[in-house]
């Protein structure tokens, strides 16, 4: 029987692994890469350097930021119809605390979910020790505005936010005044307070009329990739927004509004659900102004995620909008 494999030997294994990712490209990625001219980060030897930081309200939060939909088993898997079970499968509660602990080493130090892993989340801060910040994704209802803003205020989240499914819908529907009392609701409980969107009516709607947010959550990535824009194909014929491109429809749009809006700005789907590498994916979220990025990550990720994100962040990124954040 194998011997099993503590903590200590696992992060080891992570990191020697991190180190020769690009001498181990799948034939897969290194066809995607080259297909969308996206550049293939070399990791140095990991380094000790703190992942910068951003201030939103009086809470600390790493520039890149551990998304949840991965560990409750929700993912954008175009037409594959077993990506979820497979999820829920991989994400263990073994797996999910080696990935928040590795998190935490790499100086990623929030995570935003969904309130129905309190209990693990709970079990991770007293049995391991973490001290990974939690900001919560909320699904009010009309007719329920405040039982799932609870949880999050019991259950020690730092912040709250509008799921950006609910905050599109009140938007279209001219119901910004429910989103502005959700907004003060988790204000008025001590939380940071923010407000979700895929479609870029959301924020618009919220900066109209008046409401005041911590910060917006808002879907960022190019229509660069092989899945939205296939090579030696009619452009026209594929432009299948409704099945591959739900997470942003206009990019450009999204970056010239945001770049008046002096909120914070959380960006999220920067990789187009694992489509876009995140090289190519977070220069051009944080270049077109995003203050911080929301990323779902698996443990053997989480690395070289951090890695890239310090090399961009250390870099010139000529940006246009100011940091709000």
């Amino acid at each position: 029987m194998p011997k099993p494999t503590n903590r200590r030997e696992f992060i080891k294994k992570s990191l020697a692994a991190s180190a020769g990712i690009a001498a181990a490209l799948s034939l897969e990625e290194k066809a995607l890469l080259a297909a969308t001219g996206a550049r293939k980060t070399t990791p140095p030897a990991r380094t000790s350097a703190d992942m910068p930081q951003a201030t939103i309200g009086d809470v600390k939060i790493s520039r890149i930021i551990c998304g949840g939909n991965l560990i409750g088993g929700y993912a954008h898997s175009r037409d594959l119809i077993y990506v979820s079970d497979l999820l829920k499968s991989y994400f263990t509660d073994e797996k999910i605390f080696e990935t928040l602990e590795l998190c935490e080493e790499q100086g990623i130090n929030t995570i935003i979910a969904g309130t129905g892993h309190v209990p693990l989340f709970k079990r991770y801060w007293s049995e391991r020790g973490g001290r990974i910040q939690w900001i919560a994704q909320c699904v009010p209802s009309a007719n329920d505005l405040t039982t799932d803003l609870k949880k999050a205020v019991d259950g020690g989240a730092v912040g709250a936010q509008l799921i950006g499914n609910v905050g599109d819908e009140w938007s279209r529907a001219g119901q910004v005044d429910l989103i502005d009392k959700v907004v003060e609701f988790i204000k008025d409980n001590g939380l940071i307070a923010g407000v979700g969107g895929h479609e870029i009516g959301t924020p618009m709607a919220c900066e109209k009329a008046g409401l005041n947010p911590d910060f917006y959550m808002k879907t960022l990535h190019s229509t660069q990739y092989w899945s939205k824009r296939r090579p030696g194909q009619n452009k026209d014929v594929i432009d299948n927004y409704s099945v591959d491109n739900y997470w942003d429809k206009d990019p450009e749009k999204t970056v010239a509004f945001m770049k008046q809006v002096e909120k914070p700005w959380i960006a999220y789907k920067v990789l187009a659900a694992g489509a876009i590498h995140p090289s190519q994916g977070f220069e051009f979220a944080f270049r077109n102004g995003a203050d911080l990025l929301c990323v779902g990550m698996f443990d053997f990720q989480v690395v070289e995620d951090a890695i890239i994100a310090r090399q961009i962040l250390a870099g010139d990124l000529a940006r246009d909008r100011p940091w709000r954040a």
